[in-house]
């Protein structure tokens, strides 16, 4: 049933350590937590579903030792449902799948579930909203690929702006409770446009990582972002 308009409280960063120096992860981490950021988002890549290889579940393991922050894990493979647990098991907060991964998103949005952890479904720059009509009153976040998925420092996508605001349309429409989150060519220039089109969670990699202070520059993230969101307000 429609309710009343959804105003977000707050808005979060969430750096993508694709982007940090592996060789200092931990100080990497350390440097995003002191600027505020209140989620860590973890790229898998499996060469197959996108061009490019990156972390497994050791990693996430690791990661899990080195910091309290929740893992955003953003499973960007073939036949997800075959690994979210193995991921569930080494400290995943967060996890999503992509709608164009599997034939069955509502059993692998279940499947987290189960886990413990908190469902997300993501979208391709090139798929509609539409197609995630019949999951989005079962998932905590959707994920909007902002960029074409497998490599980080791409340019944003302009018109990933109009499906933000389609899904928070139709967040309003029917007092659904998810979460926006917004990936890829994410930074200063477009957080204001990001958040009053209604995204929460704004995941940030060569912004941040790339940037010569990476605690600053989420500290200045945040600050765009609370202003931009009490303009909405």
């Amino acid at each position: 049933m429609p309710g009343g308009a959804f105003v977000p409280t707050a808005v979060e960063i969430a750096p993508s350590i694709l982007a940090a120096d592996f060789a200092f992860l931990g100080d990497a981490i350390g440097a995003v937590e002191r600027g505020g950021a209140s989620i860590l988002h973890v790229d898998v890549m499996d060469g197959h579903f996108v061009p490019n290889i990156t972390i497994g579940v050791p990693v996430v393991a690791s990661l899990r030792k080195a910091t309290r922050l929740p893992l955003d894990v953003h499973l960007m493979i073939e036949n997800p449902e075959q690994y979210i647990g193995a991921f569930a098991d080494a400290g995943a907060n967060l996890i999503s799948v992509h709608q164009e991964s599997t034939p069955h998103l509502d059993r692998a949005l279940s499947l987290i579930r189960e886990h413990g952890c908190r469902p997300g479904a993501v979208i391709n720059p090139a798929t509609p909203v539409a197609l995630l009509s019949e999951v989005l009153g079962k998932v905590d976040h959707v994920l909007v690929m902002s960029v074409n998925p497998g490599f980080g420092g791409q340019s944003f996508i302009p018109e990933s702006i109009h499906k933000i605001s389609q899904l928070r349309d139709l967040r309003e429409r029917y007092d659904y409770k998810f979460r926006i989150e917004v990936d890829g060519g994410v930074g200063p220039e477009n957080v204001t446009e990001l958040v009053r089109a209604g995204a929460q969670i704004l995941v940030a990699g060569t912004s941040v990582f790339g940037s010569p202070d990476a605690t600053a520059a989420v500290r200045s993230m945040m600050n765009q972002a609370s202003e931009a969101l009490a303009q909405r307000v």
